[in-house]
């Protein structure tokens, strides 16, 4: 697999991971903002709280999708080493949680009244396993 990813990649995995997950961390801070619309706290005069809430579903659709391709590229490339501890137990925190808050939306579950908190802690997860990876990239050595 580290063979393909560095194909497709061109031998840039680290940056292109950092790209996306950057990208998936940009697109979670406009979630906040959209969901806040979604929920009524914000109440912008040219965004419907419905048309909000259909645009929050849509791109959590694509920011789950960037986040199971940095993933992969990930493990695959990286492995799970040591000195990243806090950058993997985050990054498989933060799917695991993704994969309860998707099951929340799709399946319903009785758990509704918990998607807050799950949509909060993706977001702090996705900061963090960020920050403990591309954050430090991005600001050098």
């Amino acid at each position: 697999m580290e063979d393909v990813l560095e194909s497709l990649m061109r031998d840039n995995v680290t940056e292109v991971k950092v790209v996306l997950a950057s990208v998936a961390l940009a697109l979670a801070v406009y979630q906040l903002v959209l969901i806040a619309v979604g929920y009524g706290r914000l109440r912008p005069s040219f965004l419907a709280g419905r048309v909000a809430s259909a645009a929050h579903r849509a791109i959590g659709d694509v920011i789950a999708l960037l986040l199971i391709v940095v993933g992969v590229a990930c493990v695959s490339v990286h492995g799970f080493e040591d000195d990243e501890a806090v950058h993997a137990v985050a990054g498989t925190a933060l799917l695991a949680v993704l994969t309860l808050k998707v099951a929340v939306v799709r399946r319903g579950l009785g758990m509704s009244r918990a998607l807050p908190l799950l949509g909060g802690s993706v977001f702090a997860l996705l900061a963090l396993a960020w920050a403990s990876s591309a954050g430090g990239y991005l600001g050098g050595p």
